[in-house]
């Protein structure tokens, strides 16, 4: 029996193992995916929020300036990209100043430093791309961007590290609860626990209702449609360029990313389907032509992909966290924007109460720190020189576009929850994440894994279970 079960391996998911890793506990995750940050972790904006769009005293507001502050030294310890850039939300007609107002007024009553409102030339003096219409901004100098898949993955690896056990492609079917705790029914198998945390993003409802036989919670799947544009444009904008929000959400931005890209989105559409994240011209469409009110020279023909990510919207607009009134069942439910920002926060928090309840002491070996891929692209020549000394394998470029080298290709499948398919090598490396969008590099990777896991090309996938690559061999 497992001390603690955590239904869900994205951002919150990881980070309450990691906090909970801390403790002499017993901590098991369990994903129905093959890999970590299979959800909206690896589909969202990747923007560290100031926290002054939460309405004041909400989990939301709370959160989101807590974890905020977080970054900087988790980032430090785990060795994920992360930049503090600062952002502007953009208003287009002087009507719209009363609201840039009372955002600042919110953020000082939320606890947000660096706030100020800028005049529309200051806005371009500060960004020279921005359109002519813009008549005024609030300015957030606090706001970031973060890699989220990357954090995820840092996160759940340093949680392994010191101890947590990660169940990846097993989806829970059945909770029942038990005199000890809980059975949980898995796709090949049953584990029982003292606690469940469901961190399961849009399927939390389904986890608790189902475990209460009662729709107690509800969780509506909220669509955000992107394009991601070539590292050629990644000079059209600095800061991350928002447009007054509405009820659906923060609106559509215009940021750039750690790795230097520009990321135009979300479209925000509630959809019944949760496993639908494909995209639509329609929405595309709308998203790329609302991002050109805010930078009039943002081009179609610089996006290199598009995608889509689900939002874990809840019916009642706040995060869902604590106990609920089933003994020793903890909810972490509608996380959904700033959920990755709050997530280190959330993640304190529900850690401390567990770890009090089972009445769990701190481990003297815990061990914070993580060291991720070497990044071959970033490096001087110098030191390329001397990792190539090291190990050959870095002197082999495989992903052209992104100057990935089979060295980190293969530093990507030997590490803790180390990755078993392209996607997997993709999000901890960029391999195939460049211009051609890994047309000439999955032939290569493919081998690579396949040499790496010791199967057969065949058996390699994009992502898991039914993605296979290829069907079979020409003789």
């Amino acid at each position: 029996m497992y001390d603690v079960l955590i239904v869900g391996a994205g951002v919150v998911g990881s980070a309450v193992a990691r906090e909970l890793s801390r403790y002499s506990l017993s901590v098991a995750v369990v994903e129905k995916e093959y890999d970590v940050a299979m959800g909206t972790s690896k589909a969202n904006s990747g923007i560290v929020h100031a926290g002054f769009d939460a309405k004041t005293g909400t989990n939301k507001a709370i959160y989101n300036v807590l974890g905020a502050r977080m970054y900087p030294k988790l980032a430090e310890e785990l060795d994920f990209p992360y930049r503090e850039n600062g952002a502007l939300v953009l208003c287009f007609e002087e009507s719209g100043r009363g609201k840039l107002n009372e955002l600042l007024e919110q953020g000082k009553r939320n606890g947000v430093s660096g706030l100020s409102i800028l005049d529309g030339d200051e806005v371009r003096a500060m960004e020279p791309n921005v359109s002519d219409k813009v008549v005024a901004a609030l300015y957030a100098q606090t706001s970031a961007i973060v890699s989220p898949y990357e954090m995820t993955v840092a996160l759940a690896e340093n949680a392994c590290d010191n101890g947590v056990e990660f169940l990846l492609g097993q989806k829970v079917s059945h909770i029942k609860k038990s005199k000890l705790g809980f059975d949980v029914k898995l796709s090949d198998r049953t584990v029982s626990a003292k606690v469940v945390v469901n961190c399961a993003g849009v399927y939390a409802d389904e986890l608790y209702n189902g475990l209460t036989g009662r729709q107690q919670i509800k969780i509506v799947p909220r669509k955000g449609e992107y394009c991601l544009l070539d590292k050629k444009c990644g000079s059209l904008t600095d800061k991350t360029l928002f447009q007054l929000p509405s009820n659906m959400g923060k609106g559509v931005l215009v940021a750039p990313t750690t790795h230097g890209n520009i990321i135009v989105g979300p479209s925000a559409n509630d959809v019944s389907d949760k496993d639908d994240i494909d995209t639509t011209m329609e929405a595309l469409n709308s998203v790329f032509d609302t991002a050109m009110l805010s930078v009039p020279t943002l081009s179609r023909r610089n996006i290199i992909t598009q995608f889509a990510g689900l939002r874990a919207h809840s019916e009642g607009g706040d995060f869902i966290i604590g106990e609920s009134d089933v003994a020793n069942f903890y909810n972490v439910a509608g996380i959904e924007s700033p959920g990755l920002t709050a997530a280190p926060a959330i993640a304190v928090d529900v850690a401390e109460e567990i770890a009090a309840r089972l009445n769990a002491d701190k481990k003297p070996n815990f061990n914070p720190t993580r060291r991720g891929i070497p990044c071959f692209a970033k490096m001087s020549d110098s030191e390329r020189e001397q990792l190539i000394a090291k190990n050959p394998l870095y002197g082999k470029i495989v992903c052209r576009c992104e100057n990935v080298t089979e060295g980190e290709i293969v530093d990507s499948i030997r590490r803790p929850l180390g990755a078993t398919d392209l996607d997997g090598v993709k999000r901890r490396t960029r391999a195939g994440m460049g211009r051609c969008q890994m047309g000439f590099c999955t032939p290569r990777i493919m081998e690579i894994l396949a040499r790496e896991l010791n199967v057969d090309a065949t058996k390699i996938t994009k992502y898991g279970k039914g993605s296979h690559v290829v069907l079979g061999r020409t003789e």
